[in-house]
């Protein structure tokens, strides 16, 4: 386990922000708070180990989709000049068809309306670099251990790889939105999201299990049979666990000059699932940026909660504090989308799906505290340096295959 503590002293305290908390938690102090939370999340058995921390769900809420369409197109609208076609292999039928006979799936009524669910989507976001590991004993050698040591990278590269993430997925964006004829601003909040989480994964929706959603091998996973506004929320959940891994592999790139492949994405993986803390620190992360865009008093850190107990007591404020500030990177990220404007129309999906009572009490779980510029580039180095003690070569193996379907 990394030695964290020594970071204490680039603690620094966001004043307004606990003050804001102080005031809130004891102006609601009288609240008659219900017990049940909004929803919960814990962590699920997976076959490698327990990289994933996935999300559970209590309450569900089937949509109509084609009511939402009506909503859209009226009905006059949508009788002329229809279609039909295939969600899975997109043949186009006439309208007296029902099925697609080689699919054997039921067809859709098309019009221009276009269904963000199933674009399909291929984002890139590549690091060239002057190597190319082809193995992890490659990867792992005692020359690459001590670069990472003497860590040559600084406040202007971090901003730099953060900016050059930005970039990409704008330019990701706009290829979804040309080829697939898209006029962005008639989506609906929750499909500018889908589309929108779709320029940095890929993103597929489940029905069945448990699990609200999980992120894993750069997919996105979400459960549609869930409310609106915790789609949102769950795609935004999991979109930071892939942005926390794409900084540190980019922060890897760039200190060894190597390129970005399956070794590289499973090695960061490996460092993010295999170590504990650095466990609850990414679900630190994820839950304070979700918070971030969830109408006040509906935040929750339940997984976060639930994960505590894996790590030694005084551990858990510094790996807030790391959380913290790798979630206000990501939150630089995400914000350059979703603006003001997007905000304002996430909190109006949530007026209207939430029948629940706020409860307060989980705003306590935010930290006030942040590390300076030096503080987040040691716990950079830390963490990265962590992956080269004494790894374990068969679980990275096994990730590596799951990448290598992307490589």
């Amino acid at each position: 386990m990394a030695d964290f503590n020594r970071l204490r002293k680039f603690t620094r305290l966001d004043e307004d922000k606990r003050q804001a908390l102080g005031n809130l938690i004891s102006d609601k102090a009288d609240y008659d708070f219900e017990e049940d939370v909004l929803y919960s999340k814990g962590e699920e058995e997976h076959v490698l180990k327990q990289e994933i921390v996935k999300d559970m769900f209590i309450e569900r809420k089937d949509v109509n989709e084609f009511h939402v369409i009506c909503e859209r197109f009226p009905l006059d609208d949508i009788v002329r000049d229809v279609h039909k076609q295939c969600p899975e292999c997109g043949r186009k039928f006439s309208v007296d068809n029902i099925h697609c006979p080689d699919c054997l799936v039921k067809l859709k009524v098309i019009t221009d309306y276009v269904d963000v669910k199933y674009i399909e989507s291929k984002p890139e976001f590549e690091f060239i670099g002057s190597t190319d590991y082809e193995s992890f004993d490659g990867l792992l050698c005692k020359e690459n251990a001590e670069s990472v040591s003497r860590f040559d990278f600084d406040s202007g590269d971090y901003d730099s790889l953060v900016r050059n993430i930005k970039r990409q997925s704008f330019k990701n964006l706009d290829i979804l939105v040309q080829e697939n004829d898209i006029e962005l601003d008639d989506l609906e909040i929750l499909d500018k999201v889908i589309l929108y989480a779709k320029s940095f994964v890929e993103v597929d929706f489940k029905s069945y299990g448990g699990t609200l959603g999980y992120f894993e091998y750069n997919r996105i996973f979400v459960d549609d049979r869930q409310r609106k506004s915790l789609q949102i929320t769950t795609l935004i959940h999991e979109l930071t666990h892939f942005l926390i891994k794409e900084i540190l592999t980019r922060a890897l790139c760039i200190i060894l000059d190597t390129t970005k492949n399956g070794y590289t994405e499973s090695f960061v993986t490996y460092i993010l699932s295999d170590s504990p803390l650095n466990r609850l620190v990414d679900e630190y992360a994820a839950h304070t940026v979700e918070g971030r865009f969830t109408i006040f008093g509906y935040q929750d850190y339940s997984s976060f909660v639930s994960l505590q107990g894996q790590v030694p007591e005084e551990h858990v404020e510094i790996a807030k504090t790391i959380g913290n500030t790798f979630a206000n990177s990501v939150k630089d990220i995400l914000e350059s989308f979703l603006d003001w404007d997007l905000r304002e129309e996430i909190k109006e999906q949530f007026l209207k799906d939430t029948i629940e009572r706020p409860d307060y009490r989980q705003l306590a779980f935010e930290s006030c505290n942040k590390l300076t510029d030096e503080g987040l580039l040691q716990a950079v180095q830390l963490i990265l340096s962590e992956g080269f003690i004494n790894p374990d070569l068969e679980l990275l193996e096994r990730y590596r295959n799951e990448f290598q379907i992307e490589y």
